[in-house]
C-alpha cells in the first residue's frame, strides 16, 4: 500500500509539473516576444517620424542611411513606402510574404503592429511589423520591417532547457517530500498491521507502538491496543480457569483413582466387581480428558518464538519411536520420501508433537495388519508438507472437518481408548507455527494427515 501512495503521489505530482512546466515555457516565449516587439516598434516609430519630416533630397538620403545601417547592424529588412504602395527607402532584402502585405496595409490605414507570432526554438525565423508614417488622417506612408529572431529563439531555447531541467529537480525533491508524507502516514499502519498479525499469531502481548501519524491514526492506535488488552485478558483468564480447573481437578482424581483401585480387593465377584471396573475405567479416562486439556491450554497460551528446525530428522526420530509401539499392534510405519535438510520455521518442537498425535491417532483406529507411511517434501510457495497416511476404515467425508474440533469422536469410535483432543491440540501448533493441518480420505481407502509448514531456506552449516 505504502508503494501504491507513493505511486499516485508522484503521478499527482509529476503531472502538476508538467502542467506548471508548460505554461511557464509558453509565458516566457510570449513575453520574451513582447519584448522583441516593443523594441523593434520603436525602431520603427523613430524611422516613421524620419520618414515624416522628409522635405528635400537631403532628408531622403539621411533616412536611406539610417535605414542601411539600422539593417547592416541587426541584419533585418527595413523598407519605407508611400500611401499607393511605392517604395522610397528600402535596405535589406525584400519582404514578399501575405504577413508583410497584411502588414502594410494596416500601417496604412493608420493602425501599428500590436502582436506578433510567439517565438519558439524552432521558429518563426523573421518577424514582421509596420508602423504608420503620419497619425490618423495624415498617413502618408509606413515604414515595413523584417527583424530575425535568432536573439530571441536562443534566449526561448536557454530559458526552455532550464524549465526542463529544473522540472525533474522539482519533481525529485517533491518525490523526496511524497516519500516523507508517506512514510509518515503508513508507518502507523504498518505498525497496526504487525501487531494484528502477531495477536492472530497467538501472541497476545502484542500492541502497536508508533506514535506517529494523523491524530485519526493515533487515536486507531490507542483503541487498538486497548481492544489487544481487553482481548488478552479475556482469554487469558479463560485459558487460566481451563488450566487451575483441570489442575484442581487432578489430585481429587488421583485420590478417587487410587481409593477405587484399594476397594477392588473387598469386592466379592459379582456385579459389583463389574460396576467397580467401569467406574474405575471412568476415572481412568476422566484423567486422561483433564491431561489432554492442560495439554491444550499450554499450547494456546504459548508465546514460544518460531525457530529453524530440522524436519528430516524430526520425522526419522518420530518415526524410530513409534516403531515399537507400531510392532505391538501388528501395524507397519515406514517413512518414504524424506530428504535430508528439510528445514521449516516453526514452534520449538512442533513436527514432533504434531505427528505424535497422528500416529497415537493411526495406532488406535487402523487395524492389525494394517499400513502407516510417513512422506515429506518440498511444495511450492515456500512450503514443506509433511504427510501421515494409512490404510485403515478411514473417515466420511462429511466427518472430515470434525476431525480437528475438541472432544468430537465419530459415534463408532466411542469406546476407543482417547479424549478426542490429538489432533485438534496438533491443529493449534500448525496454526502458531504459520500453517495449517489438513485431513482428507486416503486413496482407496484410510485416512491422510497433511502438515503444512513454512519452509526455511537449507545452509550448510
Amino acid at each position: 500500500m505504502r508503494r501504491r501512495l507513493l505511486a499516485v503521489l508522484m503521478v499527482v505530482m509529476g503531472a502538476a509539473a508538467l502542467l506548471l512546466s508548460v505554461p511557464l515555457a509558453e509565458s516566457y516565449a510570449a513575453g520574451r516576444t513582447e519584448h522583441l516587439l516593443l523594441r523593434r516598434r520603436a525602431d520603427a516609430v523613430r524611422f516613421a517620424d524620419l520618414a515624416d519630416r522628409v522635405r528635400s533630397p537631403a532628408d531622403r538620403t539621411e533616412l536611406s542611411t539610417e535605414i542601411r545601417r539600422y539593417a547592416g547592424l541587426y541584419g533585418a529588412s527595413v523598407a519605407v513606402s508611400d500611401t499607393a504602395g511605392r517604395t522610397v527607402a528600402r535596405a535589406g532584402a525584400p519582404v514578399p510574404s501575405p504577413a508583410a502585405r497584411e502588414a502594410l496595409a494596416r500601417a496604412l490605414t493608420g493602425r501599428s503592429t500590436e502582436r506578433l507570432p510567439t517565438v519558439r526554438p524552432w521558429g518563426p525565423h523573421r518577424l514582421v511589423l509596420a508602423e504608420p508614417v503620419g497619425r490618423d488622417e495624415r498617413v502618408s506612408g509606413a515604414v515595413l520591417m523584417a527583424v530575425p529572431t535568432g536573439a530571441a529563439r536562443r534566449d526561448v531555447t536557454v530559458r526552455w532547457l532550464l524549465i526542463a531541467c529544473g522540472a525533474p529537480v522539482v519533481l525529485a525533491a517533491a518525490g523526496l517530500v511524497a516519500a516523507g508524507i508517506t512514510r509518515w502516514l503508513m508507518r502507523p499502519v504498518q505498525d497496526l498491521d504487525r501487531a494484528v498479525a502477531r495477536l492472530a499469531s497467538g501472541r497476545l502481548e502484542a500492541r502497536a507502538v508508533s506514535d506517529t501519524g494523523p491524530p485519526e491514526l493515533r487515536s486507531l492506535r490507542v483503541q487498538f491496543n486497548a481492544m489487544a488488552e481487553a482481548v488478552a485478558d479475556s482469554i487469558g483468564r479463560q485459558r487460566a480457569f481451563v488450566a487451575d480447573a483441570s489442575h484442581q481437578l487432578r489430585n481429587p482424581l488421583a485420590t478417587l483413582v487410587l481409593q477405587l483401585e484399594n476397594v477392588e480387593p473387598h469386592l466379592a465377584p459379582g456385579p459389583g466387581r463389574e460396576e467397580h471396573s467401569r467406574a474405575l475405567e471412568e476415572a481412568e479416562r476422566l484423567t486422561e480428558l483433564l491431561d489432554g486439556l492442560l495439554a491444550l491450554a499450554r499450547v494456546e497460551a504459548g508465546s514460544a518464538e518460531r525457530a529453524e528446525q530440522d524436519l528430516s530428522r524430526a520425522v526419522a526420530g518420530r518415526v524410530a519411536a513409534w516403531e515399537p509401539v507400531f510392532d505391538a499392534s501388528e501395524l507397519t510405519l515406514t517413512a518414504t520420501g524424506v530428504p535430508p535438510g528439510l528445514r521449516v520455521r516453526a514452534v520449538p518442537d512442533a513436527v514432533g508433537r504434531v505427528l505424535d498425535a497422528a500416529l497415537d491417532n493411526a495406532v488406535k483406529f487402523v487395524p492389525a495388519g494394517g499400513r502407516v507411511t510417513v512422506s515429506a517434501q518440498a511444495v511450492g510457495g515456500g512450503q514443506v508438507l509433511v504427510r501421515v497416511a494409512d490404510d485403515g476404515p478411514g473417515v466420511p467425508d462429511s466427518q472430515l472437518p470434525l476431525l480437528t474440533r475438541r472432544f468430537v469422536r465419530a459415534p463408532e469410535h466411542q469406546n476407543v481408548p482417547g479424549t478426542g483432543l490429538g489432533l485438534a491440540i496438533a491443529d493449534e501448533i500448525a496454526r502458531l507455527s504459520g500453517g495449517r493441518l489438513a485431513t482428507r480420505g486416503g486413496t482407496p481407502r484410510g485416512l491422510v494427515v497433511e502438515l503444512w509448514l513454512p519452509a526455511q531456506p537449507y545452509t550448510d552449516r
